[in-house]
């Protein structure tokens, strides 16, 4: 295995590094990371992590259900089951805080939300690395889906969605700064993350499913999402909870956690611990899963 480190913070440039804690790669390798905080902004990060070559090979897993669709576990079910529900609430939020119909989806998998905005009527247009999920979305899709977002050619897009994608690239910033160049001047960037600021992220700690080690290269909360966009030249306009989330990432974290356990027994802690997320994460907007709503 091939580690690089990181030497300065994307968030506020400083090098003074600490532990924050170790998590198990449970999807595909069961190799231990290490999770560093930046002693200064208090930024959290997988280092050191796989090198570009190497991190790949941690997503060719058939438990790596958003490029595979899933081997007909019960957690793969209740998978499907919230990313159905949830792609008519993304259409919907994406129709609510924007104008136009020219959508890129980065970071599109098999391209289940690209067909959801096709059916309405967007001209749709993808990016995607993995080559099976790319293949994928290509069928379903009908449309030519980017290997890389440095390969798009067109731009004045509408809108630039990325569902769970930011914690994935190897240099966020320099994805916000190209993202910046492809959105028309009153577009609208969606950006959806983990937070390891809500309680099912403390009440987990090193098994929280929404580390996700080693995919997960970065790991936010709110103040330093906030930071990295104001970085880039994006304002951020609006915060909405992703609550579903609560329930499906507890149902991970206690399948990690408890893998002995009866499946019904994790079903009923993951449904209360996904409960008591989403209530306090009502006081200060710390939920599981945040959409950051950008413009330029």
């Amino acid at each position: 295995m091939s580690l690089i480190s990181i030497y300065s913070c994307p968030i506020c440039d400083r090098s003074e590094f600490g532990n924050h804690s170790s998590c198990i790669d449970h999807t595909a390798s069961q190799q231990q990371f290490t999770l560093k905080k930046c002693l200064h902004c208090k930024f959290v990060f997988t280092d050191p992590r796989p090198d570009e070559a190497t991190l790949p090979r941690y997503y060719q897993s058939d438990n790596y259900i958003s490029h595979t669709g899933g081997n007909e576990s019960l957690i793969d079910n209740i998978y499907l089951l919230a990313r159905k529900i949830t792609l008519s609430w993304k259409r919907g939020l994406v129709k609510k805080y924007s104008s136009g119909n020219k959508i890129l989806d980065v970071g599109c998998g098999t391209g289940e939300f690209l067909l959801e905005m096709k059916s309405s009527g967007w001209s749709i247009s993808g990016v995607e690395p993995s080559p099976n999920a790319r293949e994928s979305s290509i069928k379903k899709t009908g449309v030519t889906i980017i290997n890389s977002l440095t390969n798009v050619t067109e731009n004045n897009f509408d809108v630039i969605t990325l569902w769970h994608v930011l914690e994935h690239l190897p240099d966020p910033s320099k994805a916000l700064k190209i993202i910046y160049t492809l959105l028309n001047h009153s577009g609208t960037v969606f950006i959806a993350v983990p937070n390891l600021e809500s309680y099912d992220a403390k009440h987990y700690k090193s098994f929280w499913a929404g580390y996700d080690v080693p995919r997960h290269l970065w790991h936010f909360d709110k103040q330093n999402m906030a930071t990295l966009l104001k970085r880039n030249g994006l304002n951020l306009v609006k915060i909405i909870p992703m609550r579903l989330d609560s329930f499906y990432v507890s149902l991970l974290s206690e399948s990690y956690k408890h893998p002995k356990r009866y499946k019904l027994l994790q079903l009923f802690f993951a449904f209360l611990t996904g409960l008591k997320s989403n209530f306090k994460g009502r006081a200060n907007l710390n939920y599981s899963s945040l959409i950051y709503v950008v413009k330029r």
